[in-house]
């Protein structure tokens, strides 16, 4: 069942820049976007019980290492891209290896503070970064000769580009590897002392998850063609922290139907309300009165209970 309905989204999304104006096709390749940085910091959240306010720090890392290499050594996509995965993954690894001497509050702590020394760094660089002006005059790349300047083959790019991201993020926490990091989430101190180490399993969890948070500023910076500090703030982490509590952590499709909400008010609803923030919190204020485990667990367990309601004797 659960097959059946990712194979009816699938053909939805595969057909929705024939039914939809370029407006509706960039708004969903922006929650595309949206849905991997979601997805990756949920590795964290939700499978690894490391709530982080840091994330943003991989999407901007990354966006800010292939502008500049672009625009300042005029090298293509095809050298820009690697570099700036590998890029950001070592400094995942050097941050992974920082801020996993604390957890909890501490940890949440460590990877904000860490987070605002890249974003005053972006700030205050100005030889490199262009400061508050940001990195502009970018180009998108073009693989296998496809023009990705129409927002459909962008959208079709990020479409291909999430689902294999989603899938490998899937495998990653089906596998016997994943049920030990939510072993580390649970019971810790029962891990540890069964042999598993849980400091090198969350590490390797924070460097995967930095990894698939650069692809996804990769993503970002290609479609925006732009890259700005703010990128890297605080703001844009906790947005994707509000999309995975708000769609539902240690689920798949929680962080998805999460950061859809999220982009949805911020660039649809935001057009027609000028206090869309508020608008935003109050959203998240019903869902944690109605729904507080999530959206998709929330609406799963409301399906159960009129189910049995309805299979009940009267």
């Amino acid at each position: 069942m659960k097959r059946a309905g990712w194979l009816v989204l699938a053909a939805a999304l595969a057909g929705l820049p024939w039914v939809a104006g370029e407006y509706y096709i960039n708004l969903a390749s922006q929650i595309f976007i949206a849905a991997i940085f979601a997805a990756s910091l949920n590795l964290l959240v939700g499978y690894g019980g490391l709530p982080s306010l840091g994330h943003a720090s991989w999407l901007g890392l990354a966006a800010y290492i292939s502008a500049w290499m672009s625009l300042k050594l005029g090298l293509g996509h095809w050298a820009t891209a690697p570099v700036a995965l590998l890029g950001t993954t070592l400094i995942a690894c050097a941050f992974g290896w920082i801020s996993l001497r604390a957890t909890g509050l501490g940890f949440l702590m460590l990877t904000l503070a860490l987070s605002q020394v890249l974003w005053g760094t972006a700030y205050r660089w100005v030889s490199v970064t262009d400061g508050d002006n940001g990195l502009r005059g970018l180009t998108r790349p073009a693989p296998f000769g496809i023009n990705l300047d129409d927002a459909g083959s962008f959208y079709y790019f990020a479409l291909t580009i999430t689902a294999v991201a989603i899938w490998l993020m899937a495998v990653f926490v089906a596998s016997p590897f994943g049920a030990a990091l939510r072993g580390t989430r649970d019971q810790a101190r029962r891990m540890s002392a069964l042999g598993h180490d849980v400091w090198l399993i969350r590490w390797i969890t924070f460097v995967y998850s930095g990894f698939w948070g650069a692809v996804s500023g990769l993503l970002f910076v290609y479609y925006n063609k732009y890259i700005h500090p703010a990128s890297l703030s605080i703001t844009a982490s906790a947005e994707g922290l509000l999309a995975v509590i708000a769609g539902g952590s240690a689920t798949l499709a929680g962080p998805i139907v999460g950061a859809a909400i999220v982009m949805i008010l911020k660039n649809y609803v935001s057009a027609y309300i000028e206090r869309w923030n508020m608008l935003l919190g109050f959203v998240f204020v019903i869902i944690v009165i109605f729904v507080p485990e999530g959206v998709v667990p929330g609406l799963q367990r409301l399906a159960g209970q009129a189910k049995k309601a309805w299979r009940s004797p009267r």
